[in-house]
């Protein structure tokens, strides 16, 4: 085993995550060429309590050098027998190696480039009215990402010292703003899907989706029934007994509807082609007219309801029944 990281930052095999880190600060800021001197020594030291770190600090990577440094432990003080056949087998051939070194046990897959990982996949959701998936529509949505910290690549620390530009989490989070396109007559619960618009991938991998799930709502004071629209208009009192027109709102703009007199709540009005259109079909706006009463009345509307009463006597109500 040519390098023991426990010695070089000064902790044993058992010392705690935190431990590793304070002690990598603590030598970290004691070596660094700015402070230490830019000689030779200075740098092969610093670099190797960077490699220590870098290795302990990594749970796999800790893990195959605790195996590693076992099984030198172990070859080394071995049973005489086997050093007798190690010995026997040196003097056969000069060239065989007398030690084990963390290169020869795991060199190889450290120097091996990580396999390229595909980023994390990001789920929304977008909700939208049911005239919007009816006739399609664009909706701005801000999504926050996460990516590797560009400034510490996402190892936590620069030279030492907790990075400023992620405050030592190794990922910085940014929003994105995007214009989502929604198809026209989307269905409630779709997704839709913006390619390479997740997280971002590790290693060289592929960046990860942006799924969006399309909820869609119905508008305040409608309902739908297919491609007719549904709603309802309060009328006043003298409006539905007198007659008269009233502008309702709708897709198109304010349509003027025609009360017949002696209209009652509860009446349904057509209003033709004034509902939905979707492929090359369009349907109607059913009104249904809700006779209510003010909710403020002056006193002269106020003796005006008076009189009425006064002038319809005893049998109202086998008039309204």
């Amino acid at each position: 085993m040519t390098k023991d990281y426990y010695k070089i930052l000064d902790i044993s095999e058992f010392s705690t995550t935190e431990e590793i880190k304070t002690a990598y600060r603590h030598l970290a800021r004691k070596w660094h060429p700015d402070v230490a001197g830019n000689s030779p020594d200075v740098i092969a030291k610093f670099k190797e309590i960077n490699e220590a770190y870098e290795i302990l600090s990594d749970k796999n990577r800790k893990a195959d050098y605790d195996t590693a440094k076992r099984f030198y432990s172990y070859a080394a003080n071995g049973s005489q027998s086997k050093k007798n056949h190690e010995n026997h087998n040196n003097a056969e051939n000069p060239n065989n190696k007398k030690n084990f070194s963390w290169e020869d046990l795991f060199g190889k897959k450290e120097k091996k480039p990580k396999a390229p990982q595909k980023g994390d996949d990001i789920f929304s959701d977008v909700e939208i009215s049911v005239f919007e998936a009816v006739s399609g529509t664009s909706k701005i949505i801000n999504m926050l990402q996460t990516n590797i910290c560009p400034n510490c690549k996402g190892r936590k620390f620069v030279n030492g010292n907790k990075c400023p530009y992620c405050n030592g989490k190794g990922e910085s989070s940014t929003y994105k703003r995007f214009n989502v396109k929604i198809p026209a007559g989307i269905k409630d619960k779709s997704k839709i899907r913006l390619a390479g618009e997740g997280e971002k991938g590790k290693n060289g991998g592929a960046n990860g989706d942006l799924y969006l799930t399309i909820h869609i709502k119905e508008p305040v004071n409608y309902k739908t029934d297919g491609l007719n629209i549904l709603k309802t208009i309060a009328v006043a009192p003298h409006e539905a007994i007198l007659g008269g027109n009233i502008s309702v709102p709708t897709l198109k703009g304010n349509v003027s509807l025609k009360l017949a007199p002696n209209t009652r709540s509860g009446q349904k009005i057509r209003l033709a082609g004034c509902g939905i259109e979707q492929n090359n079909k369009v349907g109607d706006m059913i009104v249904t007219v809700e006779i209510q009463i003010p909710k403020s009345l002056s006193e002269e509307e106020i003796n005006l309801y008076k009189r009425l009463q006064e002038l319809a006597g005893d049998n109202i109500r086998e008039r309204i029944e």
